[in-house]
C-alpha cells in the first residue's frame, strides 16, 4: 500500500464531480431514449453505427469493437433489434464465420425517428451548459483520454483479476 498515489483533494473533488456529471448526463439520456424512442442507449448507438456505415451494414466484430461492447453482448443487442424488424443478420460472403448486421428500412425509419430528441436531450444536457470555449476543451480531454486509455491497458483484464 505504500506506493498508492492517493488522490489529492482537488483531484478527489474533480474525480467525483466528473462521476457525478456523466452519471447524471447517461441517465438522462437513457430516460430519455427509453421514454421517447423505448430503446436503450446501447441500442441507439448501434443503429447509429449502423447508419452510418457503407450499405449500412457492418460486420459483427467490427459493430463490437466499435461499440466498445463484448461480442456477445452485441449479438444479444442485435437478437433484439432483429425482432423488432430493425435489423438483420446475415452471412458474410467472404468469411464463412462472420456475420453482418444490416439496418433495415424499419430501423432506419425508427433511428430517424428516435434522432431529434436525443440529440435535444444532448444539447440540453451538455452543451447548452457549456461555453464554446468549454465545448474545445471538453474535447481536448475527451480526445487526451480516449488516446490515453485506446493505446495500452490501464487496468488488468478481465481473466487476469483474481
Amino acid at each position: 500500500m505504500s506506493d498508492t498515489r492517493w488522490l489529492d483533494d482537488g483531484e478527489q473533488r474533480t474525480w467525483r464531480s466528473f462521476v457525478t456529471a456523466t452519471r447524471l448526463f447517461f441517465d438522462g439520456i437513457e430516460r430519455q431514449l427509453q421514454q421517447d424512442s423505448g430503446l436503450p442507449h446501447a441500442y441507439y448507438e448501434i443503429l447509429v453505427r449502423l447508419s452510418e456505415a457503407p450499405g449500412h451494414t457492418m460486420r459483427m466484430s467490427e459493430l463490437a469493437t466499435t461499440s466498445l461492447s463484448s461480442r456477445s453482448r452485441i449479438s444479444h443487442a442485435v437478437a433484439r433489434l432483429e425482432e423488432n424488424g430493425w435489423v438483420r443478420r446475415r452471412p458474410c460472403e467472404n468469411d464463412k464465420r462472420g456475420q453482418l448486421a444490416q439496418l433495415t428500412d424499419a430501423g432506419l425509419a425508427g433511428i430517424e425517428a428516435a434522432a431529434p430528441g436525443h440529440v435535444d436531450a444532448v444539447r440540453r444536457g451538455l452543451f447548452d451548459a457549456l461555453s464554446p470555449q468549454q465545448v474545445v476543451a471538453l474535447r481536448d480531454i475527451s480526445d487526451t483520454l480516449v488516446a490515453h486509455l485506446a493505446k495500452e491497458p490501464v487496468w488488468p483484464a478481465a481473466d487476469d483479476r483474481r
